[in-house]
């Protein structure tokens, strides 16, 4: 677990971020109330040092109102917007709320986490000192280990698992590397110098999931979504790029997006079964079509 003091920050930034505006007065009630403060006040003393240590560590200022004496979160955008903090704080979060509670982890479920993770660290690493990884890999398409040699650009969270995606000097090229396939991984010898064009977000833009193939070219895809599913990708959309084009109350809405067409495209598709039908383009109709006969032929035999 964290410790207390991490503990306390998270509780005020959260405290905060759902009340929005709150004199000294009423958090030193709150904070008393809580587990974390023993059923004593919080010190004023305490409260302006967790303020700097959030503004620090989170990016993010606690202001004072001096027409009302009540704290506020200068620019939650700012932290709602860095996907990186937001998502500390999530897990940070998670992890105060269980500690908070002994009993509750039982109550709490959270989805595996693959092999991997462990290696998470000694990749940061070589990404600050711009240094080769050597990879012992097994894919799944291969009964054998493999070794590479990669120049880690930049790391992404899918599905739960962790990737590193830079160039393998092996493959001559950007590829990726799912962490909870790597059977061993160190910082080797060799450094190199960043690309001054590469952009992750860039990268990824133009896909669902962590499939990228230089030779596809984004292009216009619409969707139809019957029901309730309708709700589910208004309040999750299936990539950034979504935009609504026309809706049916209570029949169904169309979807627009600008993507490449990629085999997790369809899987993403296919996985959400009678609820969607693709419109356009017609290349991705025809493979959806081919890949539900497919599956028909399964239960067919």
């Amino acid at each position: 677990m964290i410790s207390k003091t991490f503990n306390r920050y998270i509780w005020l930034l959260n405290t905060l971020l759902q009340h929005r505006r709150l004199t000294f007065e009423e958090i030193s009630y709150r904070w008393k109330d809580s587990y974390l403060g023993d059923g004593k006040p919080l010190a004023l003393r305490t409260f302006h040092v967790h303020r700097e240590a959030i503004a620090e560590l989170f990016g993010v200022m606690i202001k004072c109102d001096t027409a009302t004496y009540e704290y506020y979160i200068s620019s939650p955008e700012r932290l709602r917007n860095d996907r990186t903090r937001q998502w500390l704080l999530n897990s940070f979060t998670i992890s105060n709320m269980i500690e908070a509670g002994h009993n509750m982890k039982d109550r709490i479920l959270f989805e595996e986490i693959p092999h991997g993770t462990e290696y998470i660290q000694t990749v940061i690493d070589a990404m600050q000192q711009n240094k080769e990884l050597e990879i012992t890999y097994q894919s799944y398409y291969s009964d054998h280990n493999q070794t590479y040699h990669l120049q880690p650009y930049a790391m992404k969270v899918y599905n739960q698992r962790w990737y590193v995606v830079g160039y393998i000097r092996e493959k001559e090229g950007i590829r990726n590397i799912a962490l909870d396939r790597t059977n061993d991984l160190s910082i080797g010898s060799e450094t190199f110098m960043m690309p001054e064009d590469f952009d992750a977000e860039e990268y990824y833009a133009n896909t669902v999931g962590i499939f990228v193939n230089d030779k596809l070219k984004p292009q216009k895809v619409v969707i139809r979504a019957y029901g309730i599913q309708v709700e589910y990708m208004r309040s999750l959309p299936l990539h950034f790029s979504q935009q609504e084009v026309n809706a049916q109350k209570g029949e169904y809405s169309d979807f627009q997006y600008h993507l490449c067409l990629t085999p997790e495209l369809s899987s993403h598709l296919l996985a959400m079964g009678e609820t969607v039908k693709v419109l356009e383009p017609v290349e991705l109709k025809e493979d959806i079509k081919k890949r539900l006969l497919a599956t028909l032929s399964n239960y067919d035999s």
